[in-house]
């Protein structure tokens, strides 16, 4: 039996805890806030997507940075595993649109409640309002903790479960990063992920609250298209949202990072070809024959849309649309196939969902989660370089790297 400490009550702090718990170790959780869970509890809007019910190849290819690293631990503890693991706990769960896993209750906090009734059960000692200040080795081996009211607390194994940056209100401020380097861990350069977008154009604010559903979005970095994909986004008074631009973010923080701009291209109607789509216009011109270009549009935009077009389009607003050229309905339709923005940079940690970047992994062994430069320490969670997609997959990360370093302290 092994006296494990844990730094961080979120969640791999407290999936890892029962797994050390149910091995008979002393477990202890030391937690800031006043209660356990706090970024779970936000999750998912509020009601916490515990993962993704996909097959295994669709997991991996969810996982934006460091898969391969993930092998061990995803087969280790499957999405099918975490299931079974909370509804044996008694946690009822419902499988929703693109395999999202929630709760029947549709609140985090039964997800919270379930995983401490557990921890409680397995034993595990809990210290709220504990704020560990550093994780101390000896020898090349973990010796103790010390929380931020001088207290050192000695024990045989620790693992290091304390988020990231993002949600920083939540306690993720970043303590784990300074752990792992006082221990000799590089740490790889950390930025937002899934996250909203700012952009340059003037015309972008006008557009705030605008969605646009069924549309596809591509990223470019001059001629190399770094993520391409359908679905729905929002403009806000500083750039884009929605779930289509919040996915693009993970694929191309490091891009913009380099200082790179990137150009937004947004496809208004992706079920036309070019050809089909002049077709289309051409009738709506020819049903609007006698109106100005400005009058005459109506049908193919939202409402707010409208004057960005018409003044993107360069034709006169008052033409007739029976005397606009074929080469300006031309123009017209490319711009509606290719609707332009450039891409400044993310917005920061306090809106992202997850961070991108952390404790590098090859400094990691993937079976156990033990530090190859510490014996003893482990981590967990999103305080590693591992990062995917919204949909359950970055929880499921959390679940196996944290059942991973937990069940395998004797």
């Amino acid at each position: 039996m092994s006296k494990v400490l844990i730094v961080g009550g979120g969640a791999a702090g407290m999936f890892a805890s029962v797994f050390a718990a149910r091995n008979g170790n002393e477990v202890h959780v030391f937690e800031k806030n006043e209660k356990l869970g706090k970024k779970l509890f936000i999750t998912g809007k509020g009601r916490c997507n515990v993962t993704n019910a996909c097959d295994m190849d669709t997991l991996f290819s969810s996982v934006v940075t460091n898969s391969k690293f993930l092998y061990s631990s995803f087969y280790g503890y499957t999405n099918q595993d975490v299931i079974e693991f909370f509804e044996d706990i008694g946690l009822p769960l419902k499988t929703e649109r693109g395999n999202r896993v929630f709760p029947q209750s549709d609140h985090s906090s039964d997800v919270i409640k379930v995983l401490e009734q557990e921890m409680k059960r397995q034993g595990v000692h809990i210290h709220l309002y504990q704020t560990v200040t550093k994780v101390l080795a000896k020898d090349g081996r973990f010796e103790h903790l010390e929380t931020a009211d001088g207290k050192k607390t000695y024990g045989d194994a620790c693992i290091i479960a304390t988020g990231g940056m993002s949600y920083q209100t939540t306690g993720s401020t970043g303590d784990g990063y300074r752990f792992a380097e006082e221990l000799g861990h590089t740490v790889t350069k950390l930025q937002p992920s899934l996250v909203p977008m700012e952009t340059k154009e003037y015309f972008v604010p006008e557009l705030m609250g605008l969605s646009l559903r069924n549309v596809q979005v591509k990223i470019l970095d001059g001629g190399k298209e770094l993520y391409s994909d359908f679905g729905e986004m929002l403009f806000t008074h500083y750039g884009v949202s929605g779930p289509l631009i919040i996915s693009a973010s993970a694929y191309i923080g490091k891009t913009l990072l380099k200082g790179k701009e990137l150009k937004l291209s947004i496809d208004l109607k992706p079920a036309l070809s070019e050809e089909q789509l002049d077709v289309r216009v051409l009738r709506e011109f020819e049903a609007n024959h006698n109106k100005q270009f400005k009058n005459a549009v109506g049908g193919l935009f939202p409402s707010k849309l409208i004057p960005v077009m018409i003044t993107l389009s360069g034709i006169d607003p008052e033409k007739k649309v029976n005397i606009i050229s074929k080469e300006e309905r031309q123009k017209f339709v490319y711009l509606m196939k290719h609707f332009e923005m450039t891409i400044t940079r993310l917005r920061d940690f306090k809106e992202a969902i997850i961070t991108s970047g952390g404790v590098k992994v090859k400094e990691i062994q993937p079976s156990t989660m033990e530090s190859k430069i510490i014996e003893g320490v482990c981590f967990a969670g999103e305080v590693l370089d591992l990062d995917a997609l919204t949909g359950g997959f970055n929880l499921q990360i959390a679940w196996s790297t944290a059942h991973a370093a937990g069940s395998n302290i004797w």
